[in-house]
């Protein structure tokens, strides 16, 4: 009786709307056709001013400096569009990161082409302020307002080792230095991406746009691990070269020389028993990273997406994650992949979710099984390395020398040694050290006191979002704000190499604390929308509740 009683009221429910849906005049249809020829003309009008820019430019670039530098005139239809179109400036930098690396090597390895991404982020970003400001000029634009206080923290005492330390270098510069260049673009890299988190609170809208983002991440998981499948296959069967037949330091060294078919340098010498993948990324340990990473994505989607069929892809996602966190080579990755799905299991409570958690397990061990099945030999050869490498050199102890190694550089400065001075990607203007772990970096840079602002903001940001977790009511939208806050937190604290500092975390760190941020807001709205028709919503201990009444009471 219950049961034809919900089909009945399902069936008046669609009725009702159906009832409701407006039916546009013969006036306002004309009007909604003459509204998308206006937007079709302002799109081709755009479009042919901004290739004929782009086409001079590209012509007086090429008498200058030839075929490389008219290739930056291809940079102003990527400004112009993502100026004008913010928001799908955004997606397509989400979705445009993870490949930048193939496609720059794939066009001639030019180091401005690293920078390509930026040409979505940056006018997408100042077009949503400057619209922002126009349209909400009473509420701030950055999100959330209670971490200005620690950012702007942070952000003077980079100022201070910017003005007073690569200031005074500046004033006696050695070599070919430019302190201060310097110094401006590893301000850039360290602080540069942190307005994702304003973006990403504004460019989600909705549960629909948010379960976008989520499935955007699942298939790009899965595409870029079905690319880097290929690649190791490449070279199982000798279909690329790798690093085989070399000589000395060369067999165990990644080469840009070497790459096959998408990413950059690797590292292939099965004779010796190392293979390090990049995958569709410039470098090995980014691919690493980028797998680290998606693992707290890929499982927030296979717990909590509420459509079966993204549940799978998300299912797919952390099968094709584990099994490339495997075959590439990354120690750290194969370390890192099973222990984040197995926190993420006892922090977000999914254990106890026997209907979900028991179905992805047997799946999850079925596939990884066959896996293993397959690549025995592959898969023992990836654990001897890896407990060979922790025997050799622990982790505790590669941290502890490095920070050593910082302390006794700084000499009692307590501000850094200059801003950029251990950041890779400065390299241009300046001598920059090498140092492998994020905390003793940032000391490096801007010192104990720099590390200290570093950590409270951080911590405050960990706080926040993990408030933000809590105060979602919605069964879906907390699991994924669990997911997404344990990846937050592990960030944060994590020293060990300095994803922070380059793709992909130093992005999706921001993006999806943004994310995780709006989540209580999106639950809310949706809550409202329920209550205002009269459908008030349930969270999980009310709805849990109200089956079992349902179940106690006897039928009539």
């Amino acid at each position: 009786m219950q049961k034809s009683k919900k089909k009945a009221g399902k069936g008046n429910s669609q009725k009702d709307n159906a009832k409701e849906a407006p039916v546009l005049s013969l006036k306002e249809q004309l009007a909604q056709k003459r509204q998308a020829i206006r937007e079709r003309k302002e799109f081709i009008q755009f479009t042919t001013i901004m290739v004929f820019a782009s086409i001079l430019l590209g012509a007086i670039l090429f008498a200058v400096g030839g075929v490389k530098a008219a290739g930056l005139a291809s940079a102003i239809p990527a400004f112009g569009y993502s100026y004008k179109y913010p928001r799908k400036a955004l997606w397509a930098f989400m979705i445009y990161m993870p490949f930048a690396g193939s496609v720059t090597y794939a066009l001639g390895g030019n180091s401005l082409l690293q920078l390509a991404k930026d040409a979505f982020y940056v006018p997408a970003l100042a077009s949503l302020l400057l619209n922002w400001k126009k349209e909400n000029k009473k509420e701030a634009f950055w999100k959330p307002k209670e971490i200005s206080s620690t950012l702007w923290l942070l952000i003077g005492v980079c100022c201070l080792t910017l003005f007073f330390v690569n200031g005074a270098q500046q004033m006696r510069p050695e070599g070919g230095d430019k302190p201060f260049l310097l110094g401006l673009l590893g301000m850039k890299v360290f602080l540069g991406y942190i307005p994702l988190i304003s973006a990403t609170y504004h460019l989600i809208r909705s549960r629909k746009e948010f379960l976008f983002l989520s499935r955007l991440h699942v298939v790009l998981v899965i595409v870029c691990c079905a690319l880097a499948f290929v690649q190791y296959m490449m070279l199982e069967t000798g279909r690329c070269q790798g690093t085989r037949g070399l000589t000395g330091n060369q067999l165990f060294q990644a080469s840009i020389e070497a790459r096959c078919f998408v990413g950059g340098a690797l590292l292939y010498t099965p004779e010796e028993g190392v293979i390090r993948l990049p995958g569709t990324f410039v470098a090995p340990w980014q691919w690493g990273w980028f797998l680290i990473a998606n693992a707290y994505f890929s499982f927030g989607a296979a717990f909590n997406d509420p459509s079966i069929l993204w549940r799978g892809m998300g299912l797919l996602a952390m099968v094709v994650d584990t099994v490339l966190a495997v075959i590439s080579g990354q120690r750290i990755a194969l370390a890192l992949v099973p222990v984040s799905f197995a926190i993420l299991l006892v922090l977000t409570g999914q254990l106890a979710n026997l209907k979900r958690f028991i179905p992805i397990a047997v799946g999850l061990a079925v596939l990884l099984g066959v896996g293993y099945a397959m690549f025995p030999d592959v898969v023992q050869e990836r654990i001897d390395s890896f407990t060979g490498r922790w025997e050799a050199a622990p982790a505790d102890e590669f941290i502890l020398h490095q920070l050593e190694f910082t302390w006794k550089n700084l000499k009692g400065s307590l501000i850094g040694l200059g801003i950029g001075r251990a950041t890779n990607s400065a390299r241009i203007f300046g001598e920059v050290t090498l140092i492998e772990t994020w905390f003793p970096k940032v000391m490096h840079e801007i010192g104990p006191v720099g590390l200290i602002a570093f950590l409270i903001f951080v911590s405050h940001l960990t706080w926040l979002t993990f408030r933000a977790y809590r105060g979602t009511k919605d069964p879906n939208l907390r699991g994924y704000a669990a997911s997404f806050w344990v990846f937050v937190l592990f960030i944060s604290y994590n020293t060990y190499y300095y994803p922070l500092d380059v793709d992909p975390v130093a992005i999706y760190y921001w993006i999806f604390a943004g994310a995780l941020l709006k989540l209580p807001v999106i639950d809310r709205q949706e809550r409202e929308l329920l209550e205002a028709s009269g459908e008030a919503p349930l969270d999980g201990k009310a709805a849990k509740k109200k089956r079992l009444q349902q179940r106690t009471v006897p039928a009539s």
